[in-house]
């Protein structure tokens, strides 16, 4: 027979089981939303010493990060080594940046011009499950049929990143949003390309400059702004980049918003910091933490 001793007992151990899992849940929910960085923001630190920079970005408490400068290697490792790299840290890549090369005799290595399909067998073997154009150059989009051809370049890369069961994005600045032959090639690039192979990651910042409300573009763009970039401009007339929260931006409004956008991962940048990136995105990281990462 159970005494009643032994069945407080079990009722006591039984409701802190309740709270574990509540709590388990809460942190897996946690857990699903990491925050990111996009590792741009310490390109010099990257190339000088990537295993520990990105030690000091684990301990900042980033989980995730945005790759850039693939050429045929990450950071001058081959993609397995990376990742058991990024592993041993607690550390995972979801995306990672890429160029054209559609006006250039030699395309990069990497980029969706040359060395494409190898660009995404690595990505896959990295466990990226998104590859974004970061930027096309001056000379690569000053006419609407130059945005055409990255439209029908960016449906076949599409494909190819579909089949390695990763998704394609386009990374927008301000210049997408200045019209051209009366077109915004913004709205051109979205119009030519298939939405299931072509994504969007927004960068907030560079939206904002150019005049565009991100909540207006999540609702004609609903499910489609998948990554965001979350970078500050500042209260100066010049709109230079500062520390997430300490700008302009209403984010707390934006990642309220975040089931309209289709938003999967996002990534603080800072392409500019006003001293050591390390304290930058410190402070960036702190103000998420405290205010925005339970908003979603």
């Amino acid at each position: 027979m159970i005494t009643r001793k032994q069945f407080l007992r079990n009722m006591t151990g039984l409701a802190a089981g309740s709270l574990l899992a509540r709590d388990a849940m809460a942190f897996g929910s946690f857990k699903e939303r990491p925050i990111g960085l996009q590792l741009y923001t310490l390109r010099n630190e990257m190339g000088k010493d990537p295993a520990g920079t990105l030690k000091r970005v684990a301990e900042l408490g980033f989980r995730e990060v945005e790759n850039f400068g693939y050429n045929g290697k990450f950071f001058g490792m081959e993609a397995s080594a990376y990742k058991s790299m990024l592993s041993g840290l607690g550390l995972t890549a979801p995306s990672g940046h890429y160029m054209w090369g559609g006006a250039m005799d030699n395309p990069p290595q990497g980029s969706i011009r040359k060395g494409w399909d190898k660009a995404v067998e690595d990505a896959a073997t990295l466990g990226q499950k998104y590859m974004v154009l970061a930027f096309l150059f001056p000379n690569e989009r000053k006419t609407l049929d130059q945005y055409k051809q990255v439209a029908e370049d960016l449906g076949k890369a599409g494909e190819t990143c579909q089949k390695a069961g990763i998704q394609l994005c386009y990374h927008n600045h301000d210049f997408e949003f200045q019209a051209i032959e009366g077109q915004l090639p913004f709205d051109y690039l979205m119009k030519q390309t298939d939405p299931k192979l072509l994504k969007v990651e927004l960068d907030l910042y560079w939206a904002v400059r150019a005049n565009q409300m991100p909540l207006d573009l999540f609702k004609q763009h609903s499910g489609r702004i998948a990554l965001w970039h979350v970078k500050d401009m500042d209260k100066t007339e010049k709109k230079s980049f500062t520390e997430v929260g300490n700008g302009v931006i209403d984010f707390k409004e934006i990642f309220k918003a975040h089931k309209q956008s289709g938003m999967k991962h996002f990534f603080v940048e800072q392409d500019q910091c006003p001293g050591s990136p390390f304290d930058s995105i410190s402070q960036s990281i702190g103000y998420i933490k405290k205010n925005l990462v339970n908003l979603v």
